[in-house]
């Protein structure tokens, strides 16, 4: 079964735009758990323009499902995370002013950096995935760094999907087989959809977790928090 996480930056872009609490953040990630959502997704930046830094132990209080916490581990990400261990810590190597999450790490160049950083995490008790891009090497550098999970950037596969399916999604479900072969567990976001989240899906073996923020948000406008949330579970089952 492969879990759905439902990113709530959007919902609290929302909130930032004024002053108060509306929409409740924290009621929103409860209430995606009671409509269905395995996992909750946030991605606090530096600039805090959506998720806030003080969102955190607030949200670790709420969220009873899983707490994805995602970010470019720097000492002040790596502070909050261990101040409140999430289930997993997605690490991302989002420069400052990056407008989203457009490519994964290098798990050969950053090994020294990344091994550190996963050791630190995992001695916490949280579970580390690494964002990357759908690459054999990559993945064998997420295995040699000692990460448990890696998430596969998906952002190129939703931009192929539309006029080569098959070959969007040839990479990556290669890369899946490998990372079943060495022990890796994987997962996927950015730009999954209810176009292409059941090919993916159909085409990824092993497939834990799926990440979803924007096109999931953006649907709920239309049909609601509720029905949107099922419709995407309906493409994973």
């Amino acid at each position: 079964m492969t879990k759905l996480s439902v990113n709530i930056n959007k919902v609290a872009l929302i909130r930032n735009s004024r002053e108060g609490n509306l929409p409740n953040l924290a009621q929103v990630a409860k209430d995606c758990e009671a409509f269905g959502a395995e996992g909750i997704t946030v991605h606090p930046r530096p600039d805090e323009r959506h998720i806030r830094y003080d969102d955190i132990p607030v949200l670790r209080e709420v969220v009873t499902t899983e707490l994805n916490i995602e970010g470019n581990p720097t000492d002040r990400f790596l502070g909050l995370v261990t101040a409140n261990p999430p289930a997993q810590c997605t690490l991302v190597p989002d420069p400052p002013g990056a407008l989203t999450s457009s490519q994964g790490w290098d798990t050969i160049a950053h090994k020294s950096f990344l091994t550190d950083v996963v050791a630190s995490l995992q001695e916490a008790g949280i579970r580390v995935s690494i964002f990357i891009d759908a690459g054999e090497r990559h993945v064998e550098g997420a295995r040699d760094v000692g990460a448990d999970r890696v998430e596969f950037y998906t952002g190129n596969y939703a931009l192929l999907f539309s006029n080569s399916p098959a070959k969007a999604v040839e990479p990556h479900a290669r890369c899946a087989r490998l990372a079943r072969e060495i022990g890796i567990g994987v997962n996927a976001g950015h730009d999954l959809n209810l176009d292409n989240l059941r090919y993916y899906k159909e085409n990824v073996e092993s497939l834990l977790e799926v990440s979803i923020g924007h096109a999931l948000i953006s649907d709920a406008l239309y049909f609601g928090l509720q029905n949107t949330i099922q419709m995407y579970l309906r493409q994973l089952r």
